[in-house]
């Protein structure tokens, strides 16, 4: 016999923790396994964050009241920097959390770093600042092939989770 307190389905079997302790990722996508939740909140993170960081940088280019460049001494702050640190923090994290909640904010966590870089891809390659430039548009039809290439791979592999699989989703 059971304790009382653990949640019953119709049948009186137990079922998984009560949806108060849920991760939030679970509700937002249900029918995603645990492993494969990581990698679609990277790609909605890194879609949103390019999406976002390209009206936020159009916004200061047509200088808008009160948005402006990151700045540290005089000198302006690049926002693959900040993807970068943002990696290096999932790296560590990755070393040493492994549930599926962990995994979760890594994934969103990795692709809004990953966006952050890829969209000053142009500049780290020629080492100029070319993002309103001509050459600029490297770095958009980089992040637009890697949202298709990656949706594409998401939508096609399916990874729907079988019944009864969320027990590590708390």
């Amino acid at each position: 016999m059971t304790p009382s307190h653990i949640p019953r389905s119709p049948d009186h079997r137990p079922t998984s923790a009560p949806t108060a302790h849920r991760s939030p990722w679970l509700r937002l996508l249900p029918g995603i396994s645990s492993e494969r939740r990581g990698f679609v909140l990277a790609w909605w993170g890194f879609a949103l964050t390019f999406g976002g960081m390209r009206l936020l940088t159009w916004l200061i280019h047509i200088d808008v009241a009160g948005i402006g460049d990151v700045q540290a001494g005089g000198v302006h702050i690049h926002h693959y920097v900040w993807g970068i640190l943002l990696l290096a923090v999932v790296g560590a994290a990755g070393l040493v959390e492994r549930s599926a909640r962990a995994r979760a904010w890594m994934g969103l966590a990795y692709g809004v770093g990953t966006a952050l870089i890829v969209d000053e891809a142009a500049l780290l390659i020629s080492l100029e600042d070319v993002y309103w430039d001509t050459e600029g548009w490297v770095s958009i039809a980089l992040a637009l092939a890697v949202i298709a290439v990656v949706g594409g791979v998401l939508a096609s592999t399916r990874g729907r989770r079988s019944p009864g699989r969320d027990r590590d989703d708390a």
